[in-house]
C-alpha cells in the first residue's frame, strides 16, 4: 500500500524558500556595495527580521498542542528546549505571542509589515498592558494605534518614555490622575523591594549590593560625582585621576562620602550620635607600619585599621582616636577641635583655591583639609598647618609609599619611594 505524500504547510514552505534565497548570497561579500546599496540592505534586513519575528510569534501563539505533545510544562519551556534558548527569554516570547494574538493586533500587523521591530513590540505591549484595566476599549485601541505610528520615528528607549505618557495623548482628562496613581504605586513597590546586602570577601574588601528607588540612586550618584571631580580647568594637566576607571573612582568616592558625613546630624545610636572610635597606642600611631582597633558606637570590638588610615581619618572624619599608654590606659580622647572648623575651611578655600598637590586643578569646593604636620606628631588644627587636598591626593599624603616635598609656591610634590 502506497502512502500519500504529506502536503507542506505554506508557512513552512515560505520559510524554506526564504532560507534558500539567503543561501544564494551566503558567500557574497558586501565590500563593494555602494553606500546607498548598504543602506537599502540594512533597511530591508531590518524589515525582514521584524516580519520573521512576527511569524515566529504567530506560530508560538498556537503551539500549546505541540508543547503538550512533547510533555513540556508550557510553550516557553517547549521553545527553550527546541531552540536551545534560555527558559525565561522563551517564556517572555510566549507571553508576547499570546498578547499579540489576542489583543495587540495592530502591533502584530506592524511587525508583519516590517515597520515594528521585536524590541519595539515588547515596549509597546508593556505600555498597553500598564493602562488602567477599566479604560474604555476605544481609548486602548487609539493608544495602540498611536504607539505603533511612533515606531517609525522612535527607538525602544524613547517609546518606553512615550508609552508612560500615552494617556496624555488619548485621554488627557484622566491622564494626570492616572499618572499620579501609577507613580505612587511604583514608589511604594520600590520601597518594599529596597534592600542592602553586605558581606566580607577577604583582603580588606566587602561587597555591598543595594536595590533602591531611582530617586535614591540619582541622589547618591550626584553626591558621588561631587567627590570624583569630573570637571577640570580648561588648561589643566592630565593627572593620574584621568587614568583611574570611573567605577573605581565612584567606589572611592563612596568612602569619601562616608568620611564626610556629619555625625551630629545622624540619628542617635546607643545614646549618642553615631561615632567611630579607634584605639591605638601613641607609639603605634607614630609608626608607618602599625594597626589600631576599630570600635563601633556600642563599644563592641571591630576590625583593625592601619595607622596610616587612622592618621588620614583624623584629618577629616568624625572619629575619636582613643590613644592608649603602655599599660592600656587612655592617654588622650580626641575631640572635635581636631577637625578644621567651617570658618577655617572657607579661609583655606579662599587662600588655596584648589588642591595644592602639584599640577592638580581640582577646585577647592571638592577638596579636604589636610594637616601638614600630622596630629600624631603634635600638629595643630590652625590655618598655618592646614592645606587643601582632593580626596585622591589626601590618600597620597598619608600613603607611606610616597614622599612629600613642599615646593616654593606652597604646592606639595609627591613621589613614589624607590
Amino acid at each position: 500500500m502506497t502512502s500519500l505524500p504529506q502536503t507542506q504547510h505554506p508557512i513552512v514552505g515560505a520559510v524554506a524558500t526564504a532560507r534558500d534565497a539567503l543561501k544564494t548570497v551566503r558567500d557574497v561579500q558586501p565590500t563593494f556595495m555602494t553606500p546607498a546599496q548598504k543602506q537599502a540592505a540594512v533597511l530591508e534586513l531590518d524589515a525582514l527580521e521584524a516580519s520573521l519575528a512576527e511569524l515566529r510569534l504567530r506560530v508560538l501563539a498556537t503551539a500549546s498542542d505541540a508543547a503538550d505533545l512533547a510533555g513540556a510544562r508550557d510553550v516557553g519551556a517547549w521553545t527553550a528546549q527546541l531552540t536551545r534558548a534560555d527558559v525565561p527569554a522563551a517564556r517572555a516570547d510566549a507571553r508576547l505571542a499570546e498578547g499579540l494574538d489576542r489583543r495587540w493586533t495592530q502591533v502584530a500587523a506592524g511587525m508583519a509589515d516590517g515597520k515594528v521591530s521585536l524590541a519595539q513590540a515588547r515596549v509597546v505591549a508593556h505600555a498597553l498592558e500598564a493602562l488602567p484595566a477599566d479604560l474604555d476599549p476605544g481609548l486602548v485601541t487609539d493608544a495602540e494605534a498611536q504607539l505603533v505610528a511612533w515606531c517609525s520615528e522612535f527607538n525602544p528607549s524613547w517609546l518606553r518614555r512615550l508609552g508612560r505618557r500615552i494617556l496624555e495623548v488619548v485621554a488627557p482628562d484622566i491622564a494626570e490622575a492616572e499618572l499620579a496613581k501609577r507613580l505612587e504605586n511604583e514608589e511604594q513597590r520600590a520601597r518594599e523591594k529596597t534592600s542592602l546586602r553586605s558581606r566580607l570577601i577577604g583582603e580588606g574588601l566587602a561587597r555591598t549590593t543595594i536595590v533602591h528607588p531611582v530617586l535614591d540612586r540619582d541622589r547618591l550618584l550626584t553626591y558621588l560625582e561631587a567627590f570624583t571631580s569630573p570637571r577640570k580647568h580648561h588648561d589643566a594637566l592630565s593627572g593620574e585621576e584621568d587614568r583611574i576607571p570611573y567605577r573605581r573612582r565612584l567606589g572611592q568616592a563612596f568612602g569619601a562620602l562616608l568620611e564626610h558625613l556629619d555625625p551630629a546630624k545622624l540619628p542617635m545610636h546607643g545614646g549618642d550620635a553615631t561615632t567611630v572610635m579607634v584605639t591605638i597606642t601613641l607609639e603605634s600611631l607614630r609608626k608607618d607600619l602599625a594597626t589600631g582597633g576599630l570600635i563601633d558606637a556600642d563599644l563592641a570590638a571591630g576590625d583593625n585599621l592601619s595607622a596610616t588610615a587612622i592618621r588620614r581619618l583624623a584629618c577629616t572624619a568624625a572619629i575619636i582616636p582613643v590613644v592608649l599608654g603602655g599599660k592600656g590606659e587612655i592617654l588622650d580622647l580626641g575631640r572635635s577641635r581636631r577637625l578644621f572648623s567651617p570658618a577655617q575651611r572657607k579661609a583655606m578655600a579662599l587662600r588655596d583655591q584648589r588642591c595644592r598637590s602639584e599640577s592638580c586643578t581640582i577646585p577647592a569646593a571638592w577638596t579636604e583639609a589636610h594637616h601638614l604636620n600630622p596630629w600624631a606628631a603634635g600638629g595643630n588644627t590652625d590655618l598655618g598647618d592646614g592645606i587643601l587636598h582632593c580626596n585622591h591626593h589626601h590618600h597620597r599624603a598619608h600613603d607611606p609609599h610616597y614622599t612629600a616635598e613642599r615646593l616654593p609656591n606652597g604646592d606639595i610634590r609627591y613621589r613614589r619611594r624607590t
